[in-house]
């Protein structure tokens, strides 16, 4: 059900393990690549009849008719995830939370490539896990972003590590309860055994055979297996690197560093292995990428923020002289929190998207200056009109893409783009 990267994925692999396969997407009713792989398509809205298993996309609410209808009717519901791991022997780490999870995901595989281990960084960002059945060999590790839309439909799916990075209102639009958001992603932890490790924040308890440990960003407390105290330690390593050794900027990348560095050790990676990919990683596009200075001013591009954590976390790695471009598609979360946190490094506030309203309210009754632009062009050429040199123009926009754009991604490169055009020496 859903015919998105990880729903073709799902189709190809069963139809390869000689599955009779339907699928049913509201706008997709043909596609000659499934058609040659013996996959067929049905109407979205029908009732299922005399099937053996579902397996949802992330984008398709449980609330669908043809969801429902399944469950009612006794049949299985998986995501693609879990059908994936059912077949492949391969080792998984795992890897969720409301905000930095692509990072740490492509930062643990790097640290594990560079130190020798083979891994693949995979799951809700770049490859789909159910395109690595029979394409990968079983001793390369499996580094796979989840999100609680795939983490609400597995059962058997365990990893050999995972992570609960933070936890922060988001998806409430599709949860319905920041409750059962919370609910969806401690299912990552549901099959561990006491030999798995299991990183969650302090305020999060664990039920089951697992022994949850912790990052500090300080001085380790009880229960920590990495820290951040004066450079990145792994406990039973000690120091592993300083915190000049790493690129990518701002409290919550550190955080993302201990993680990774953790989960390496698991994965059975030496303390100098550690330091050697921590020094060579970059980071991604999109995550605080600097993409130009234009006459003294930084211009940013941070659209991986999709929700006002996030944002806040940009926020803190840039704590003053920010002109901020926000808005888009909101996810049920309040931005008043986000406008506090604001009101200190933003000089002024460009509002983009559907969201504009409430946010241009929030951020005007915490005293921040705001200009409605609409559209991301107008804001960009608004706050290059503005800046000064030695500010910043942040593109961090606190919600969702997709009443503009096709994602992030193309948000943040319509965002490079529109850069690039601006003139220098004014």
């Amino acid at each position: 059900m859903g015919l998105g990267r990880s729903g073709r994925a799902a189709a190809l692999l069963l139809a390869r393990r000689q599955w009779d396969v339907i699928v049913v997407d509201e706008r997709v009713t043909e596609d000659a690549e499934l058609s040659a792989a013996g996959v067929t398509f049905g109407a979205f809205a029908a009732a299922p009849q005399n099937l053996d298993l579902v397996v949802k996309s992330p984008g398709v609410p449980a609330e669908a008719a043809p969801v429902a209808a399944a469950r009612a009717a006794g049949i299985e519901v998986i995501s693609e995830i879990e059908l994936a791991s059912r077949y492949l022997p391969n080792p998984i780490l795992a890897i969720t939370g409301t905000n930095g999870k692509t990072t740490t995901t492509e930062l643990t595989a790097h640290l594990l490539n560079e130190g020798g281990i083979s891994a693949i960084a995979c799951g809700n960002q770049g490859t789909a896990l159910a395109g690595l059945v029979d394409a990968v060999a079983p001793d390369v590790w499996l580094v796979v972003e989840c999100s609680s839309f795939q983490l609400e439909d597995i059962d058997t799916f365990h990893p050999r590590g995972a992570v609960l990075l933070n936890l922060a209102p988001d998806h409430i639009d599709r949860h319905g309860s920041l409750a059962a958001y919370r609910a969806a992603k401690l299912r990552i932890f549901e099959r561990q055994t006491a030999d798995d490790l299991s990183i969650v924040p302090r305020d999060v308890t664990l039920i089951g055979p697992m022994q949850a440990r912790h990052i500090d960003e300080g001085a380790a407390g009880r229960g920590a297996v990495a820290w951040g105290d004066g450079g990145l330690h792994v406990d039973g390593m000690g120091l592993v690197c300083p915190w000049d050794a790493f690129a990518p900027r701002g409290r919550h990348n550190r955080e993302n560093a201990l993680a990774a560095a953790a989960l390496a050790a698991h994965a059975g990676l030496s303390a100098t292995a550690i330091a050697s990919g921590i020094a060579s990683f970059v980071g991604g596009p999109h995550r605080l990428e600097v993409v130009a200075e234009i006459d003294g001013v930084r211009y940013i591009n941070d659209s991986k923020a999709t929700n006002p954590e996030a944002a806040m976390a940009a926020l803190n790695a840039e704590p003053t002289g920010v002109h901020l471009i926000i808005g888009g598609q909101a996810k049920g979360t309040p931005f008043a929190p986000l406008a506090a946190v604001a009101s200190g490094p933003v000089v002024r506030a460009y509002v983009i998207g559907e969201a504009s309203v409430d946010i241009a309210e929030a951020f005007a009754t915490a005293g921040i200056a705001i200009e409605r632009s609409g559209r991301l062009s107008v804001a960009v050429r608004a706050a290059a009109a503005r800046a000064r040199p030695g500010e910043v123009v942040l593109l961090a926009p606190a919600c969702a893409s997709f009443d503009q754009f096709t994602g992030y991604e193309d948000r943040g490169d319509q965002f490079r783009a529109l850069v690039a055009t601006l003139p220098s020496g004014r």
